[in-house]
């Protein structure tokens, strides 16, 4: 904007500014059969928003942007209520996408302009999609509404009102912190769930692994191998799931350490590749005997954000942070290693977040952090591989164990490289 006069270019930029998201909105209104606005009535929409913004704080008077948005829901009540005269009424998407960009274009003039044209880009995704989201909506049950529901009390009512101040010995627990990672893996965990339920297993072994992973390995892994040892021209199948599962489980956990202690991302990564690469090799290797599997079962996931299954997740994580403080305090990272070896058998993510926390507490240096992190996930792997001989059988093992068994040598290899 060099070429204009100082005083105009601040202007004429959040005029663009509204044009552009007025377009791009009326752009996917436009491609409606019968469109009851387009292109260009949103684009002018956006530019009035952001006209009477700016002429409400020019002159002073506030209740004008008011009155602009009276204005534009009036006359769209009105165009709606004349079309309905001649024809089944077509439902009110558009008026209130208009009366969006409206808000939109003063949200510009008010310099909000990044948060604008992020929320006109989700208003557009929105419009788009609209079949999706229909099908999306008509695929969830009761149950997997009362999960999102259950989420947002866990996330955005039990959390704000927790205390953050640190309690109890060595002042390991802190309500809010404890309950935030309870938010954390609950919020993986649905998203798996979710998958789980709307794509069911229609596609296939990988994204039921996938998904799987991250609902809960350990049930995928338990509910294929009971699968394989019933079903035993199913053996290779249930191998590749199990492996694509646990080779989520660090993927997961590789993020919850991304956004825990992000000082620990590399040598968590470079560790996590290690065990990821042969692990996804393994998978490929075997993926060519997926051709002849049959209908694929349903892991038997429970609902991951019940607020009795989030609250025994809190509880074992508070337990796991105790027990770790009071043995490092009387072993040295000796007894710290331990209790993450041995909580890490049934419960890698408690053991994971734990040693986390104490990195972040300046209490655990760097290299006995990922120790305990690296432990936790191979005592987990242990787990799994138990499952694997008890429930699947000699068929199952001979399968899955390369594979699990390649990822932990990769977790031990990573160990010393990183």
């Amino acid at each position: 904007m060099s070429f204009l006069v100082p005083e105009l270019a601040g202007p004429v930029e959040s005029f663009a500014t509204a044009l552009s998201i007025g377009l791009l909105i009326g752009m996917e209104r436009e491609r409606r059969p019968d469109p009851a606005a387009g292109l260009r009535t949103f684009s002018l929409v956006a530019l009035l928003g952001c006209l009477f913004a700016m002429l409400g704080e020019h002159v002073g008077v506030r209740w004008l942007f008011a009155a602009g948005l009276v204005a534009v829901t009036a006359a769209m009540v009105a165009s709606n209520f004349s079309a309905t005269q001649k024809k089944p009424y077509r439902g009110f998407t558009s008026e209130a996408a208009a009366l969006v960009t409206y808000c939109l274009g003063a949200a510009v003039w008010y310099g909000f302009s990044t948060l604008a044209v992020m929320l006109a880009i989700a208003t557009t995704v929105l419009l788009y999609f609209k079949a999706e989201i229909r099908q999306f909506s008509e695929r969830m049950t009761a149950k997997d509404i009362n999960s999102i529901l259950q989420f947002a009390v866990v996330s955005l009512v039990i959390l704000p009102i927790l205390p953050s101040q640190d309690f109890g010995p060595y002042d390991a627990i802190n309500p809010r912190q404890i309950w935030w990672m309870v938010v954390l893996i609950s919020g993986l965990a649905l998203s798996g769930y979710l998958a789980l339920r709307i794509f069911g297993a229609q596609y296939g072994a990988a994204l039921l692994g996938i998904f799987g992973g991250l609902a809960s390995s350990t049930a995928t892994t338990m509910m294929f191998s009971r699968h394989a040892s019933e079903n035993s021209h199913l053996v290779r199948m249930s191998a590749i799931v199990i492996l694509i599962a646990n080779v989520m489980v660090m993927i997961r956990l590789g993020i919850i350490a991304g956004v825990v202690a992000p000082d620990l991302i590399r040598p968590v990564a470079i560790i996590f590749a290690c065990g990821i690469v042969p692990g996804i090799a393994v998978t490929l290797y075997g993926w060519k005997s997926l051709s002849d599997a049959g209908e694929l079962p349903m892991p038997e996931v429970k609902n991951p954000t019940e607020l009795r299954t989030a609250l025994s997740f809190g509880l074992i994580y508070a337990i796991v942070l105790l027990t770790s403080n009071w043995l490092q305090a009387l072993a040295g990272n000796s007894g710290l290693f331990i209790v993450a070896f041995i909580s890490g058998l049934t419960d890698a993510d408690a053991s994971a977040l734990t040693s986390l926390r104490l990195f972040n507490q300046a209490k655990l240096v760097e290299a006995n952090a990922v120790i305990a992190l690296t432990l936790a996930l191979v005592a987990n792997l242990v787990f799994k591989i138990g499952l694997v001989v008890a429930i699947g059988g000699k068929s199952l093992a001979r399968h899955a164990l390369p594979g699990l068994l390649a990822i932990g040598a990769g977790l031990g290899l990573g160990l010393i490289i990183a």
